[in-house]
Order: C-alpha cells, then structure tokens, then sequence
C-alpha cells in the first residue's frame, strides 16, 4: 500500500507548489487516475454495496426478532421507520458532502448517521460509479491553487524589461 503514499508529478515545480489532498483509498491517484484508480474505485463501490445488502439483511434479522418477540406493532413500526429517515438523512447529508464542503455543524449528525449507515454506504457506492468520492471538490481547490500558484510564478520569471513600471504619481 506503500505507492498510495506517492504523489503524481505537479506540472508546477518548486517547494510551494501546492500538493494534492489525499482521499482515503484512493491517496492522491484521484490527480492523474493512476495506480489501478479505476479498478480500485469499482472494487470500494461494489464493496459499498454489498456491506449496504448486508446490513439491511443483519436489520431485517432484527426485524424479525421483534416479530416472533410478539413486540407491539407500534415498536416494529417506529423501528422501521427510524432507521428508514436515518438512512435518507445519512444518504443526503453524505451524497452532499461530496459536492461542496462540509458545514461545521457535522458532528451533530454522527447518531443519526450511525444508525443510518446504510445510506452512507449507498452514497459512496454510487459515488464511486461516477469519480472518487471527493473528487470533485478536491479536484476544485487543487486546480484552483495550481491557476494561483502558476499566475504568481509566470509574474515573478518574467521579463522585468517588460513589466509594467507603476508610476509614484508621475503619469
């Protein structure tokens, strides 16, 4: 696992260039989609699904526990629908994260998202069929520091004999 460490060849050189942000899995092959990227993102989606089939396998186990316990109808049902919100809450809040940042408020909403699991790994299954989860808006800020980096660097090589002189007030 030691070449997720690696980092892709920045077209901008220098000790300030800016460096890609890993994602989890993926380190930083999200750049170039290099190093099996492709293979590696189908193989967590398809993984994502499958943990998502059995957990809502392992909830219908339990589902049926409260049958045959003879628990009352309003139970069940609270049960069912507890985790039926949480699961669209985790699945929204999750699929939107990979879109733009998240808000600061997140940490209020780790119940509901680990009771809803199963929305979560939906999400990222399905996010991995279109790009790397975060991708998108890794990709964003990295191509946006990469545009700065190069217009603050193409400033200071350039000619100086062609620069624009700024006048102290002498026009």
């Amino acid at each position: 696992m030691s070449d997720m460490s690696q980092e892709p060849q920045s077209v901008a050189e220098g000790d300030d260039a800016p460096k890609p942000e890993p994602i989890r899995f993926y380190g930083t092959s999200w750049v170039d989609h290099s190093r099996m990227y492709t293979l590696r993102r189908f193989g967590l989606g398809l993984a994502a699904v499958s943990l998502a089939a059995l957990g809502i396998l392992v909830l219908r186990l339990a589902y049926s526990g409260l049958y045959i316990a003879d628990s009352a109808a309003w139970l069940t049902m609270l049960l069912v629908v507890a985790f039926a919100i949480c699961s669209s809450v985790a699945f929204t809040r999750t699929w939107s994260s990979y879109k733009r940042p998240v808000p600061g408020d997140e940490h209020a909403f780790r119940s509901i998202k680990a009771i809803g699991f199963i929305g979560i790994l939906l999400a990222y299954g399905i996010r991995s069929g279109m790009e790397a989860p975060g991708e998108g808006l890794r990709r964003a800020h990295y191509d946006e520091a990469t545009d700065l980096y190069r217009r603050r660097t193409s400033k200071r090589s350039g000619n100086p004999a062609r620069r624009r002189k700024r006048g102290g007030g002498r026009g």
